[in-house]
């Protein structure tokens, strides 16, 4: 029951907090020709899923490294306003395989970045139970791949999801921010000021990365 407890915990924070990874995950393949998508998100997941793990049992050591926040928040921020105008044309002009690494990359890259929030909490929940954490990261698979296969289907469908995407990911990132502690400090002083914080951020990002989309 020990062990048991908070794997559940660990699936459900997963199930939770992936829903970000998922859109990444779908807006990275989403150029990619119908053959090479599955194997973009398939790769891309099993890949971030390593690294994850990998960054998992970085975190139980350097939890206390100043600034992780802060640079991951303006990392995501780039990687989001990259996938919103990412040009549909270009993919012409790029060999199909060097595409699909390009979206393999961006997936496990913008996985990384995004899951700050889901390796912090597992952390907490597994007591440092390194077998654990692995465990939990491993069956959140299905997961990850099920959400990201559904939302390909509804972007093919609806392009008005990618900047649906891409304000959600910005948001993400303006949470990851906020969440630095030389940022949160002022913040949290004014219970409005984060709303605003965000909310500009995402209408940053959308604004520019309609304008640039426009004018490719």
């Amino acid at each position: 029951m020990d062990f048991f407890e908070p794997l559940v915990k660990i699936l459900l924070i997963n199930l939770i907090l992936s829903g970000d990874n998922a859109v990444v995950i779908a807006m990275a393949s989403r150029n990619l020709p119908d053959k090479l998508k599955k194997k973009a998100v398939l790769w891309g997941t099993i890949g971030a899923v390593g690294f994850r793990i990998v960054f998992t049992l970085l975190v139980i050591y350097l939890l206390k490294l100043p600034f992780i926040h802060l640079i991951g928040g303006i990392l995501l921020l780039i990687v989001s306003y990259k996938l919103l105008v990412d040009n549909h044309g270009e993919e012409n002009n790029i060999k199909v395989g060097s595409t699909l690494k390009d979206a393999i990359i961006i997936i496990i890259f913008a996985d990384l970045l995004m899951s700050l929030d889901n390796v912090l909490a597992i952390v907490a929940v597994s007591n440092n139970d390194i077998l654990l954490v692995m465990l939990g990261i491993i069956l959140s698979i299905p997961i990850i791949l099920f959400a990201s296969q559904y939302i390909l289907r509804l972007m093919d469908k609806y392009s008005f999801i990618i900047y649906l995407g891409a304000a959600l990911l910005a948001w993400t990132a303006g949470e990851m921010i906020v969440k630095e502690k030389i940022v949160h400090q002022y913040i949290t002083s004014y219970p409005l000021l984060e709303v605003v914080f965000l909310a500009s951020i995402v209408l940053f990002v959308i604004t520019i990365g309609k304008y640039k989309r426009k004018h490719t």
